[in-house]
C-alpha cells in the first residue's frame, strides 16, 4: 500500500483572493475553523498561504509597539514589521506558497510539514491549480490500517514478492501497528534490510527486531570459522 496526498487530502479548499480584507480573513478562519487558507489568484493558481499567525501578527505588532518590550521589538525583522501593516491577503500571505502534489507520498508531505513547522499544505496540479489541501491529521489516516492489513503486506508484498523469500522463515506479527519480527536470516545484511523495509510499510508504528542475526565471519590464520 503506497498512500499518496491525493487518497488522504481535502477536495473542499476554503481559499481567498489576493485581495480579501483582514476582516473577511479573520471571519472566515472562525466560520471554517481553520488555521491558514491558500491564497489564489484570478485562475485559482496559489500563489500564497496566509496564517492565523499572519493575522495575530497584524494585530499584534501594529500601531503602538510601547506596550511590547524594548527587547522583543527591537529583535522583529523588519519584514514581520512590514507584514504587520498589511491590510489584504495579498499584503500578509506568506509566498511563494510551499505546496505538494496529489501524487507525491504522505510521507514527502508529513517530512515537509515537520521540517517547516506548518500545519497543512495547498494540493496543486502541474500548472499550479488549486486542488485540495492536506492537513497534519489527513497525514495521520496512514496510521488507520488495520494489523492484519499491516501484516499481509509484510508477508505477501515485501517478503515473499520483494525479497523473495518463503514467509515461514520469519514470524511476523502486528500488535497496534508495533511490528515484531523473528526468524534466523541468512546473512545479517539481510536481516537488517528487511527490518529497514518492514519500518517503511504505511502504518507501521515501530519494529520490534527479534531476529537471530548470523556471527560476523572470521579469519584467523586462514582459516574461516
Amino acid at each position: 500500500m503506497n498512500l499518496t496526498v491525493k487518497d488522504v487530502m481535502t477536495d473542499q479548499v476554503v481559499a481567498v483572493r489576493r485581495d480579501a480584507s483582514f476582516k473577511e480573513m479573520a471571519a472566515r478562519l472562525r466560520e471554517f475553523r481553520v488555521s491558514a487558507f491558500p491564497v489564489i489568484d484570478d485562475n485559482r493558481r496559489v500563489i500564497g498561504v496566509v496564517s492565523e499567525a499572519d493575522l495575530l501578527a497584524r494585530e499584534a505588532l501594529s500601531g503602538d509597539h510601547a506596550a511590547i518590550p524594548a527587547a522583543v521589538t527591537g529583535i522583529l525583522h523588519h519584514k514581520e514589521r512590514q507584514k504587520a501593516e498589511g491590510l489584504t491577503a495579498g499584503d500578509l500571505m506568506t509566498h511563494p506558497a510551499v505546496t505538494v502534489r496529489p501524487e507525491d507520498s504522505v510521507e514527502h508531505a508529513a517530512r515537509l510539514m515537520y521540517t517547516l513547522q506548518v500545519k497543512r499544505l495547498p494540493v496543486v496540479d502541474r500548472g499550479g491549480y488549486l486542488v485540495g489541501i492536506v492537513s497534519r491529521a489527513d497525514l495521520l489516516a496512514v496510521f488507520d490500517r488495520t494489523d492484519e492489513e499491516i501484516h499481509a503486506e509484510i508477508v505477501n508484498d515485501v517478503i515473499l514478492r520483494e525479497f523473495l523469500i518463503d514467509p515461514a522463515v520469519f514470524m511476523v506479527s502486528v500488535e497496534n501497528g508495533v511490528v515484531t519480527v523473528k526468524g534466523n536470516p541468512e546473512t545479517a545484511d539481510l536481516g537488517h534490510n528487511l527490518v529497514t523495509r518492514i519500518r517503511q510499510v504505511q502504518g507501521v508504528v515501530a519494529v520490534w527486531d527479534k531476529l537471530v542475526y548470523p556471527p560476523p565471519d572470521r579469519h584467523i590464520a586462514g582459516l574461516y570459522f
